[in-house]
């Protein structure tokens, strides 16, 4: 253990001494390495500085990856931007940034695979599901505890076409709940997320949802917006009778009320990184290669499924980054989906990888060159 923990934070050293890469000769000035990648058991020091943005929804990993590289190497340090998924991802691939977090995979119907081969410029850009973090649905409502909601309310909600909090679609989901009158104040993403993109996923996949889904919200369901995921959860936090989906860290954080959500066999599930994982483990692999672009089944019907999950993707190169380059963003990933990694992140409301789904993401990993 005492290898592992002292290879996890040689990894961790290496990759965030990372150059971000991108302009014309796959470099940029956000930041520069002092030395080449530490062997496997080496303390070389390292020092520099890597720019990073996208998911706010992995912003606490990072905050904590981030804890335990400074306990280890001063000199080294990220600037991680939680911009959104949508921002990081046109940072990426306009070479201003280092890597990106994204809530979900590159687009098909953006461009966005061709656009990041492009930065990759002589490999291809491959999404790497990191982070698991479940979604969940928030709400501000003093009094009602154990709320349950199925996924065509949620839909009625956030298209506003539920208005009030004891509207008879949520009392039939609640049965025994005295719900009052109060008004519903729905809170959505104002900017481009992942999140947003996988929790209209769902509601389109389950719930009949009108709109196509996508980062960015439909200006057509109306509603309040707000910034980010903290933005979210002091939102619904500040207002009594709001509602919002956010990830579970920032939840949990926020010591906010969940709801339990129906999954596809109509049962009311709550929601625990062990019920996320669940759904996570059926999904279907559909990039090629090293890409391991996901299918989540967001109407699964397996018992005790929590069905609104989503995964973090690290997009990267698998080939084309400057040779010593490639070494460090190797070994950040190496790091990021062992054991302990993931295991880091437990305690702060995410989901770790599911066991077969992260023996995919090492062997990616190892691709990289």
């Amino acid at each position: 253990m005492k290898y592992a923990g002292r290879l996890a934070a040689v990894t961790l050293v290496g990759a965030l001494s990372l150059a971000a890469c991108g302009t014309d000769d796959n470099s940029t000035g956000s930041g520069t390495s002092s030395a080449a990648a530490p062997s496997a058991g080496s303390d070389a020091g390292l020092s520099g500085t890597i720019n990073a943005a996208g998911s706010s929804a992995q912003a606490n990993a990072i905050d904590e990856w981030k804890k335990n590289f400074q306990q280890a190497n001063s000199g080294v340090s990220l600037n991680y931007q939680p911009s959104g998924s949508g921002a990081g991802v046109q940072a990426f691939i306009q070479g201003t940034v280092a890597f990106a977090g994204s809530d979900s995979a590159l687009k098909d119907d953006k461009g966005e695979p061709a656009q990041a081969d492009a930065r990759c410029k002589t490999g291809k850009a491959i999404n790497l599901p990191m982070v698991t973090g479940p979604v969940a649905v928030v709400y501000n409502l003093p009094g009602v505890e154990g709320l349950q909601l199925s996924p065509k309310t949620l839909a009625g909600i956030f298209n506003s076409k539920i208005t009030k909090w004891d509207d008879a679609a949520i009392k039939a989901d609640n049965p025994d709940a005295k719900l009052p009158s109060t008004p519903i104040q729905a809170f959505h993403r104002s900017d481009e997320s992942g999140t947003s993109d996988n929790f209209t996923k769902f509601l389109a996949k389950t719930a009949g949802w009108p709109y196509e889904p996508a980062k960015a919200w439909p200006a057509e369901a109306k509603g309040q917006g707000a910034n980010g995921s903290d933005g979210i959860a002091q939102a619904v936090k500040g207002a009594e009778g709001a509602i919002s989906y956010v990830e579970l860290s920032f939840a949990e954080n926020s010591s906010l009320a969940k709801a339990k959500v129906a999954n596809g066999s109509g049962e009311f599930v709550e929601l625990t990184p062990e019920s996320a994982a669940k759904t996570v483990e059926a999904a279907e692999v559909v990039g090629q290669g090293n890409d391991l672009k996901l299918d989540i089944d967001y109407a699964t019907k397996a018992a005790g499924a929590y069905p609104i999950v989503l995964v973090t993707y690290e997009i990267t190169c698998e080939k084309g980054l400057p040779a010593e380059d490639a070494k460090l963003v190797k070994s950040f990933l190496t790091y990021t989906a062992s054991d302990e990694g993931q295991q880091a992140l437990t305690g702060l409301g995410y989901a770790p990888l599911p066991a077969s789904l992260l023996t995919k993401v090492r062997t990616a990993v190892e691709a990289i060159s």
